[in-house]
């Protein structure tokens, strides 16, 4: 049985130091603005509840979550259980781990290998060199990795990822521009079955969300998967670019209901203040970030952890 896909290392070192460096813009533009809303106030009015919704809106925390963390200060300030403005700091800390943890699950198990991640997305959002960091990371974890060029469509895609897969170390299955990228996955699952190889990792073309006809072949490749091997694809990960902020949510909203999708990976955190874009997913869909990219290079895609991260903006 495959435990997780997290292993326990991290390369180019500690994980919270690294996620505090990540994510510096998100912390910026939203822990540092909220102590700038409470420094120096004497007492919760409606004056510091207006100034607190307008930061967590503009940090793309999300509306719905907003709302119910200023709900949550208004009761407890009813109730007499919170009257100092120093604490909504910590109340909003707590609220956000919640939200986190609760959209979190365990990933996919299988009783013989490979596992099967499906990287999907629009065009842009990063899912070719996310595809390659995550074959590295999991190469670096001890897995052995093969990945699936199936963006077929795009120019220089299959060179582009063959430049990622020699980065990862991993073996690439190809054919040429043009070809089915179903027919790609299946020489993949093949291969992957074959050599009872730990994972494969399928790069797809990228796709607007609102176009039937290349959602439509969406599902086609994840039936020609499961032709090959029962279940797969496993997992079926939504690369979103974070600088997108609201509009990131919009694309996840509409890739679950016809993609089937399992995770989000969130990439060019380091480049916005808009990570809270995270917060409103998990909220929002009820889906799990699953990793975060943070900068350029092919060790720069960290695993999610819920208390990880809201310690690395908050501690």
């Amino acid at each position: 049985m495959l435990s997780s896909i997290f292993g326990s290392g991290e390369p180019g070192g500690n994980l919270l130091d690294r996620l505090k460096s990540g994510i510096e813009k998100t912390r910026a533009g939203l822990v540092n603005k909220i102590e700038d809303v409470v420094l120096g106030k004497k007492e919760i009015d409606a004056d510091l509840l207006d100034e607190l919704e307008y930061t967590l809106i503009t940090a793309d925390i999300g509306v719905r979550t907003s709302t119910e963390i200023l709900e949550t200060i208004r009761q407890r300030v009813d109730r007499k259980l919170v009257s100092n403005p120093s604490e909504i700091r910590g109340l909003i800390r707590d609220h956000l781990l919640e939200v986190l943890s609760a959209s979190d699950r365990p990933l996919a198990r299988v009783d013989s290998p490979p596992v099967v991640i499906m990287m999907v997305g629009v065009n842009g959002a990063g899912k070719t060199t996310t595809t390659g960091k995550l074959a590295r990371r999991l190469h670096d974890e001890g897995k052995t990795v093969l990945i699936a060029a199936a963006d077929t469509f795009r120019a220089a895609a299959i060179e582009q990822l063959e430049v990622w897969a020699t980065r990862a170390n991993t073996e690439l299955i190809k054919q040429s521009q043009g070809a089915d990228p179903s027919a790609v996955i299946f020489d993949a699952l093949q291969a992957g079955r074959a050599r009872k190889t730990d994972f494969v990792i399928v790069d797809t073309a990228g796709r607007l969300h609102n176009k039937e006809n290349l959602m439509a072949e969406l599902d086609k490749m994840r039936r020609t998967a499961a032709r090959v091997i029962p279940e797969a694809p496993h997992e079926v990960f939504l690369v979103l670019d974070a600088t997108t902020g609201q509009n990131g949510l919009e694309q996840a909203r509409k890739f679950t209901e016809s993609g089937g999708v399992t995770g989000i990976v969130l990439t060019k955190l380091d480049g916005t203040a808009k990570g809270g874009v995270a917060i409103a997913i998990a909220r929002e869909l009820n889906i799990p970030i699953r990793y975060i990219g943070v900068g350029e290079q092919v060790t720069d895609l960290l695993p999610f952890n819920a208390e990880t991260y809201i310690a690395s903006l908050f501690d």
